[in-house]
């Protein structure tokens, strides 16, 4: 069944700026192994995020929400990313989730990118106030087929209220939890408790912000077995790491 795209898709015109991805692998430690990329937003030359997000408002949000998809997935393709993608996403840019996913759908079908590669993630720092239309998005998206990811857990609206009408497929856990961890009983008594809820409700936990080999070692003893962060790779402009190339620190 054919379904007309909303005026947001049709109306409007193009963005007046480019940008491009870097791809920062998520890692499972445990088997040494690339879970996914993150595609992360830069210039087109490799220029900084905050350099393309600082053009992004409220008259062109939804058409880069739409842009950035197409673009990951497009990149994605072009050098052959062996792992799944990891998409950041906007959901204050979202109408009707159910016609917002089409022009990922066609992106996917036109670069030959499986859907079932493809995660969804809410973008860092999106202030969303109404977590049951959050919840409402990603159900969708997980009904269509993709994986989905909650950016941030334990900060901010992406937090335990979120869980009460979501299951993500996957949590990452925010950065200030992560950072100095190892020093911290108190960010290690909160990790444990998310872990054990993530694990009640077969639910993957990512570690991001890694960057030093005392936090990796803590987060590992607490059974954290996916992480990403600068200990293991930066971000590569326009190309994913190869696994001899990953800063495996044990």
């Amino acid at each position: 069944m054919s379904v007309r795209p909303c005026s947001a898709c049709r109306d409007g015109e193009p963005l007046d700026f480019q940008f491009s991805y870097a791809y920062q692998p998520i890692l499972d430690v445990k088997k040494h192994s690339v879970f996914a990329h993150e595609a992360l937003v830069r210039g087109p030359a490799g220029e900084s995020a905050f350099s393309v997000l600082s053009k992004v408002n409220e008259d062109n949000r939804y058409k880069f929400d739409q842009a950035c998809r197409v673009k990951a997935i497009q990149t994605a393709a072009a050098i052959s990313l062996p792992s799944r993608l990891s998409i950041n996403f906007m959901p204050n840019a979202i109408y009707k989730p159910e016609l917002c996913i089409r022009t990922t759908l066609e992106a996917a079908r036109q670069f030959n990118f499986p859907i079932d590669r493809i995660i969804f993630e809410t973008v860092e720092g999106e202030q969303v106030n109404d977590g049951k239309w959050l919840a409402q998005v990603l159900k969708e998206y997980q009904r269509i087929g993709f994986l989905t990811a909650i950016d941030d857990f334990g900060a901010g609206f992406a937090g335990l209220n979120l869980l009460a009408d979501f299951h993500p497929d996957i949590i990452k856990l925010d950065m200030g939890l992560v950072r100095d961890i190892h020093a911290s009983k108190s960010r290690q008594a909160i990790v444990r408790g998310i872990a054990g809820i993530a694990g009640e409700l077969n639910i993957m936990l990512v570690a991001e912000g890694v960057e030093v080999l005392d936090e990796y070692l803590c987060l590992r003893d607490l059974g954290i077995d996916l992480m990403q962060g600068y200990l293991f790779s930066k971000p590569l402009f326009e190309s994913c790491v190869q696994l001899d190339k990953v800063h495996w620190p044990v």
